[in-house]
């Protein structure tokens, strides 16, 4: 049986005191039989073994070592009443351990993924010792025969046992192998006198009806009988109904309630539920209301998820970790890369199944910040042995617990069964009869049906289509453009449906990390290289993807512009991913796009370096984020090229309420001389987009993206803009019908610092001539834009916020550039 959710209350964390040691694999069968010399570290908990050894200068994850060849013995001590009884809570143990109280052996737990309770008697003082056996018995045991094989992972034994498999996929992450009480322990006492009543809960839900009618369902079980008990939220509540073997349920209608939005499509509503027993409150958390439903489109092959009745282009990233080494789930750890997940635009991240099952923090804080989480449940690419009764019960065990967990969080919009499984099935060329997988096919959407039946589930990602990799229906993960190196118009003609993920490459990280992390290293040195992803047994790596696109967008030859100037070489490096993501996201948010979504592979870095990440595993947003943020809005102008068409000006606004705004069409010949110049006021409906051709809005001819050639071009530089009433620009979009890569040269670039009240900052830029890719970097102050084009005769104001842990006496300094530009500007307060 899953371990129940218990009240707040009754938990107390054992967060302290822990010491931590090794031995050899098999050499300590009980806490008796360790060596009375052993050296023992002061351990973190929450924590990992890495993650102490890195405390104590001993690990990093640079030049990791094996962990899971081993033994690894935490202890602690824990007060308690002579006789009282104790429950042991464990969230989460990576991954096979067994559990000591006062030497004797409790309990053993074979899954990182699922919790456990064990209930002990006490003495006056008590050891508690968790074991985390070495896995090599374990890997190398024999499983049913698989139908198909992966290049993944390096262990095909972890098929057969519920752990990460992050640490083992050479050249997609660091090789950091999972070990520790990685979750909270908590101890609780059932029968001491004024606690909290022993409440499991076992079920715990919101959604949203059609009529906007909110749903709270609740049941639980109780050791004695409850008094006056009632659930209550929103300024409604209900009594618990009696029914038997100590069981309560209750369900609370709440009419007109206020919903939960992504932010990109409103306010994300949050509601507390609490619990009310004999007069005392008991809180169960917060909650939003919200109904997430699939729209397969017209032909039945799309997929796109329909938010409260309202279609949603739902665009973001996959998530990996906040931190590989202690696998850290506090809101200090996690906070800043989903605050930037939503300042830059996003409303959906994914948690795929090569990695893990976040924690509470995880999911209240997208709750709060308006994001959608994609869960899948943690399979990927192999075949897993279901026929094993044992294996099967543990997953059944530790799916119900992870779908009832995370029902109270609105933030959670799809279920998934996994990661590339059919994929790799039918990339090894199985027909579709022997791929069949009854793991994802009826035993996860049988527990999704019974236990979150409002919580849409998807069977693989990638799936759907002739083959289920296909993107043109499903879900895909598209890299046509990207590690195919497909041109930048195969976004629109492959007809990707949704992009489960996408966009992978080595985004090069900002110059405060390359300095910290990498000083002085070339990009051809070894060092440098090992940090760069690459597919296992492929003859290239991402970091060749991102030259291809350097020299076809910016007309440069990537290595020797590498070899003769290597730093406009990590300049244009660390724009040009930004630039083709934001190109695709542009064309797959167009009017008219089969496109319903995306998610860029990957949020956030696991190591420092060139790697997947928009964001460093220092947590600094990289160039390419601040580009592709350009895009993302809920209100936008984009442009797409349609050839002898001319461009066309789209229009969006995904909020509930109407826009009304000045579209302006501008083109600048040298980037400075404006040779067009055309305005008309436009109004946005909710939830709207709408498409404009520059040919009607200009009136006449004008060959805008210089397709028909007749003649040296009149300009260099197109400007969509939307200006609302006071004149402050909404959103804007550029097209530069001769390429990136303009030549260096006088921008007349200036900017000036500003301080509107005590402690708040901003920086007004201006220029004379276009300037493309401008970027803010300080040490001590982040810019809440990075990337952007900037027009001339167009000031913009840029705010500057405190970075985390940088004292209130200090002041901005910095430095603004662009690619285009001679020099970069230094600014001081």
């Amino acid at each position: 049986m899953p371990a129940p959710r218990r009240l707040a209350e009754q938990l107390h964390p054992l967060d302290a005191g822990w010491e931590l040691s090794g031995t050899h694999a098999g050499e300590a069968a009980t806490p008796a039989d360790l060596p009375a010399d052993l050296d023992w570290l002061p351990a973190t908990v929450p924590g990992t073994v890495a993650g102490a050894l890195a405390d104590h200068g001993g690990f990093s994850a640079s030049g990791p070592f094996p962990l899971q060849d081993k033994d690894f013995w935490y202890r602690t001590e824990v007060a308690a009443k002579a006789g009282a009884r104790c429950r042991l809570r464990f969230e989460g143990l990576a991954t096979l351990t067994d559990i000591f109280w006062n030497g004797q052996r409790m309990a053993r737990s074979d899954s990182m993924f699922a919790a456990l309770e064990v209930e002990v008697e006490a003495d006056v003082r008590n050891t508690l010792h968790l074991a985390f056996r070495a896995l090599t018995d374990r890997l190398a045991a024999r499983l049913p025969r698989a139908r198909w094989r992966t290049q993944l992972v390096d262990q095909p034994g972890l098929r057969g046992l519920r752990t990460t498999l992050l640490g083992h996929m050479p050249g997609w992450c660091p090789e950091v192998e999972a070990v520790g009480p990685y979750r909270p322990v908590f101890v609780s006492f059932p029968d001491e006198a004024g606690r909290a009543p022993d409440i499991a809960i076992t079920q715990l839900a919101s959604t949203l009806g059609e009529d906007g009618t909110g749903v709270l369902a609740l049941t639980l079980t109780s050791a004695a009988p409850l008094v006056d008990a009632e659930l209550a939220c929103a300024g409604h509540h209900v009594p618990l109904v009696a029914g038997p073997d100590g069981q309560y349920a209750a369900t609370l209608y709440l009419p007109d309630v206020a919903p939960w939005w992504p932010a990109t499509h409103g306010t994300p509503h949050l509601h507390e539920v609490t619990l009310r027993v004999a007069g005392h409150r008991h809180r169960l958390g917060r909650t939003g209301f919200r109904r997430v439903e699939v729209d397969a489109g017209v032909d039945g092959q799309g997929f796109g998820l329909v938010v409260n009745g309202v279609p949603v282009f739902a665009r973001g990233a996959v998530w990996t970790s906040a931190d590989i080494l202690r696998l850290a789930s506090t809101p200090e750890a996690l906070r800043p890369l989903l605050a930037a997940a939503a300042g830059a635009g996003m409303n959906l991240l994914r948690i795929p199944g090569i990695t893990g099952y976040e924690g509470e923090a995880f999911f209240a804080l997208c709750d709060e910040l308006g994001l959608m989480v994609w869960q899948d449940f943690q399979f990927a690419n192999f075949d897993y042995p279901l026929a094993d009764p044992a294996f099967e019960a543990e997953v059944r065990r530790e799916a119900a617990e992870v779908i009832s967990r995370l029902c109270l969080h609105p933030s959670l919009a799809v279920f998934c069964g996994g990661s590339e499984m059919e994929q790799q099935a039918a990339m090894m060329g199985l027909p579709a009869e022997r791929r069949a997988q009854p793991l994802i096919e009826s035993l996860l959407p049988d527990l999704v049906a019974a236990l979150a039946p409002s919580v849409p589930y998807v069977r693989n990602s990638p799936t759907g289509g002739d083959l289920p990799f296909l993107p043109n229906a499903g879900i895909g993960h598209y890299y046509g453009v990207g590690a195919y190196l497909r041109p930048l118009e195969d976004a629109r003609r492959t007809g990707v449906r949704f992009a489960g993920e996408c966009l992978a490459f080595a985004n090069v990280p900002e110059p405060v990390t390359l300095e910290r992390e990498l000083p002085g290293i070339a990009c051809h040195d070894p060092r440098w290289k090992a940090r760069v992803p690459r597919d296992r047994g492929a003859g290239w790596d991402f970091e060749d993807v991102r030259d291809h696109y350097l020299g076809s967008l910016y007309g440069v030859e990537p290595a020797r512009l590498r070899s003769h100037d290597p730093e406009r070489y990590l300049e244009l490096s660390r724009a040009v991913t930004g630039e083709v993501m934001a190109a695709t996201f542009a064309e797959w948010r167009r009017a008219g796009s089969t496109c319903r979504g995306a998610m860029v592979l990957a949020l956030s870095d696991l190591l420092p370096g060139a790697g997947w990440g928009l964001i460093d595993a220092h947590g600094e947003p990289k160039l390419a984020l601040g580009i592709l943020s350009q895009v993302l809005a809920p209100v936008q102008v984009l442009i797409t090229d349609e050839g002898t068409n001319g461009l066309d000006i789209h229009l969006l606004n995904e909020t509930p309420a109407p826009v009304e705004a000045r579209l302006e069409l501008t083109a600048w010949r040298d980037g400075r001389t404006p040779v067009l110049s055309v305005a008309r006021d436009v109004l946005l409906p909710p939830r709207s987009a709408q498409r404009h051709g520059s040919f009607a809005l200009i009136g006449s001819f004008f060959d805008l993206g210089y397709a028909y050639r007749f003649g040296p071009p009149s300009h260099d530089v197109v400007q969509a803009r939307l200006v609302d009433r006071d004149g402050r620009t909404v959103s804007a979009a550029f097209h530069l019908p001769l390429g990136r890569g303009r030549p260096s040269q006088e921008t007349g670039l200036v900017c000036s610092l500003e301080e509107p009240t005590p402690g708040s900052f901003g920086l007004i830029l201006s220029a004379e001539r276009f300037c493309e890719t401008v970027a803010i970097r300080d040490a001590s102050f982040l810019a809440e834009a990075n990337g952007f084009p900037l027009a001339p005769g167009q000031p913009r104001r840029v705010s500057l916020t405190r970075r985390p842990g940088v004292p209130d006496t200090a002041r901005p300094a910095g430095t603004v550039s662009c690619l285009n530009g001679l020099s970069a500007l230094h600014y001081s307060a």
